[in-house]
């Protein structure tokens, strides 16, 4: 996909390398043994990838494990910068990476709910006009004002989605999220956003659910050891990526 005045998403030559250190040795048989340890080691996560995305597209990044995926979206939110290349995006961005991410433990799910939405640009007026609604989709007004460190993941994931589709963002980039929590409220976060989908937001997601990738997104991009394997349509992407995997 190149680069045009559409592009909502633009990455461009991007590296993202880490570093690992192995632990110190502190005898000499620690050293013999494991000589690695003390040591650092520059990972490199993403390899020189450029991917462009346009406003109302539904991408899904696909993957195994340690391909680059959440990285790249974490690149894309801007929590993390790249060692070379740019990243830009245009529009509000909400995001759903790490589950309760941004949730203070001691507070309540209500003041949790004012919390997260005034980082996401919220006011406190047009907060307490959505607080309502946001409560009502996350289907937990028994455990509302119980402090969110007695929550399941389960309704974690349900509080924060509930925040992150009330705050009127242009692009909404969610790692793995749906995946947690039970199938009646899963239906529902994906029915939400086929509704997001439909006033043509922008919508990134990793996932290894390939049947949500095909039941949701118009494009996918298939990262591999930090490289860009394939992207497109996403029937072709999906066929060929299950030629490896399945």
């Amino acid at each position: 996909m190149q680069k045009t005045e559409q592009n909502v998403i633009e990455v461009k030559d991007v590296v993202k390398t880490f570093n690992v250190f192995y632990d110190k040795t502190n005898t000499l048989k620690e050293k013999l043994l494991f000589w690695k340890r003390g040591k650092k080691e520059i990972r490199k996560v993403l390899d020189n990838i450029s991917i462009y995305i346009k406003k109302g597209e539904v991408v899904g990044l696909i993957g195994t494990n340690g391909s680059g995926k959440s990285t790249l979206l974490k690149l894309m939110t801007k929590i993390i910068y790249p060692n070379k290349g740019s990243i830009s995006v245009k529009g509000k961005v909400t995001s759903l990476l790490e589950l309760g991410a941004g949730f203070h433990a001691d507070f309540s799910g209500r003041e949790n709910i004012y919390f997260n939405a005034s980082i996401f640009g919220l006011t406190r007026k047009e907060i307490e006009s959505r607080i309502s609604s946001i409560i009502e989709f996350s289907e937990l007004s028994e455990f509302i004002d119980n402090p969110v460190r007695t929550y399941s993941s389960g309704m974690y994931m349900r509080l924060a989605f509930s925040v992150a589709i009330n705050v009127d963002a242009d692009i909404l980039l969610i790692d793995e999220i749906l995946s947690v929590g039970d199938q009646h409220f899963q239906q529902k976060c994906f029915d939400k956003l086929e509704e997001l989908k439909s006033y043509g937001k922008t919508i990134v997601f990793v996932t290894h659910s390939l049947g949500q990738v095909e039941q949701f997104c118009s494009r996918a991009v298939w990262l591999d050891n930090g490289i860009i394997r394939m992207d497109g349509n996403v029937k072709d992407v999906v066929n060929e990526y299950k030629k490896i995997t399945v």
